[in-house]
């Protein structure tokens, strides 16, 4: 049963018999803003872009890659992105993912130590406007959900309003395991390497 993940708690990358997960998922799923003229009569929707991206670093902190909308495979092979979703959910939550961003556990840098998940909205849109924004990680592949492990409603708490930008969470390696924390912050940098570095300052352990 996938648990609900909420600010700061954890989960341990184990499939059901205990064994550590070698691939995971993580799934972006987001609507797009529904607006209302004509005295209210009338109603059509806005496209919403969010770029969901991966930022890995070492145990030093450095930045070792990004896959973002225009790098969609990290140079070691192992993250991989399906590409960006420049709309939205036009027709309410379809329970699909808008974007998926794919992680290879065996193919990583040896050298990676957090994998940090963020989100820029392109059109600087104010998450407060956006009707939903969720991820949810799962084994299977970007076609296929096998086993929901968590999920994280990201924009339901209010002080999302007034930005633009959010990290989600990070993936932690402690020795040969690794473990996702709930984040779910706002931060004040709206592109993608702006970004990078204010994780760098404020995320990483």
């Amino acid at each position: 049963m996938a648990i609900n993940l909420t600010k700061g708690s954890t989960i341990e990358l184990t499939k059901s018999n205990g064994s550590a997960l070698e691939h995971i998922c993580v799934g972006l799923n987001w609507g797009s803003i529904q607006v209302k003229s004509f005295f209210g009569l009338l109603t059509s929707n806005r496209d919403v872009d969010l770029d969901g991206s991966a930022a890995i670093f070492d145990h030093d902190r450095k930045l070792l890659d990004t896959v973002y909308f225009k790098n969609l495979k990290s140079k070691d092979g192992a993250i991989r992105h399906s590409g960006d979703d420049l709309t939205g959910d036009a027709e309410g939550d379809d329970q699909k993912d808008n974007e998926v961003i794919t992680i290879d556990l065996r193919l990583l840098n040896p050298n990676a130590r957090t994998i940090v998940l963020f989100l820029n909205s392109y059109q600087k849109q104010d998450f407060a406007d956006i009707p939903y924004s969720k991820v949810k990680i799962y084994e299977g592949t970007i076609h296929k959900v096998d086993d929901v492990l968590a999920s994280f409603n990201l924009s339901a708490d209010k002080e999302f309003a007034g930005y633009v930008s959010m990290v989600m969470g990070k993936f932690i390696k402690e020795g040969a395991g690794w473990h996702f924390k709930a984040i779910g912050e706002p931060i004040r940098s709206t592109r993608v390497f702006d970004s990078v570095e204010e994780i760098q300052r404020k995320f990483l352990v």
